[in-house]
């Protein structure tokens, strides 16, 4: 079992607070004007990353960080407040939320992007692996649910990745043993699922935020203050 997802070795280099004021966040507005301007993201971010001399992972950071402005009006209309989760049903973005939150456990860099949702580096490749942090991360939340009420989870997962199915025995027993709500699915499309439900959408990917009818940003209230190695722009 891997021991995180914490920090790569140049991680330190590559965002450190010095080269973020000089360098991402400049690319961060840039690539929201273009986006906000009809480019596409892809092109987008490889045009403000040959501006600023970005090399692939910042990049990555700045692509989970930039949104147009549209975009964030849209998002942000459709963020619930904490007291409406009460006697609500969740519908859980598997893998994005539980890598996220491990990669914070990790110590890992994370970015809060200009739709206040966060994001990190984590790519699981088509393979997802439970590390060190990974029990940690389902208590904390199943805290969350317990605390605030929730009356049930859907948790979805993309079946194609290995071992999905490990990680929906291991939710459905964590259930039984403490008494959760919990649905566990695996899913071909999950993106699309969860975008299509009406339940209250957990999960930072941008194409789902734009299309679902609610979501809630977990990760706000799940955060340690002053962390340290989150980013914004």
């Amino acid at each position: 079992m891997p021991k995180n997802r914490g920090k790569q070795g140049r991680d330190d280099y590559l965002f450190g607070e010095a080269f973020m004021q000089r360098k991402i966040k400049e690319a961060v507005a840039d690539m929201s004007f273009l986006l906000e301007r009809g480019y596409g993201e892809s092109s987008s971010c490889e045009l403000v990353g040959n501006r600023y001399k970005l090399n692939k992972r910042q990049q990555q950071a700045i692509k989970g960080m930039a949104a147009s402005n549209t975009a964030v009006v849209n998002r942000k209309s459709k963020q619930i407040h904490q007291k409406e989760l009460e006697e609500s049903t969740l519908i859980i973005d598997g893998f994005n939320l539980i890598i996220l939150l491990e990669s914070i456990l990790s110590n890992a860099y994370v970015f809060k992007g200009k739709d206040g949702a966060y994001r990190d580096l984590s790519n699981i490749h088509g393979t997802y692996k439970s590390v060190t942090q990974t029990p940690e991360a389902i208590e904390l939340l199943a805290l969350f649910f317990k605390k605030n009420k929730v009356s049930k989870v859907i948790w979805v997962f993309d079946e194609p990745v290995s071992n999905s199915g490990r990680m929906k025995s291991k939710l459905n027993t964590f259930s039984e043993e403490n008494n959760c709500n919990w649905e566990v699915v695996l899913e071909n499309n999950p993106d699309k699922l969860i975008a299509k439900s009406k339940h209250i959408a957990i999960t930072s990917d941008a194409w789902i935020l734009d299309s679902v009818s609610s979501w809630y940003n977990v990760i706000d209230d799940l955060i340690p203050e002053n962390y340290q190695y989150l980013l914004t722009c």
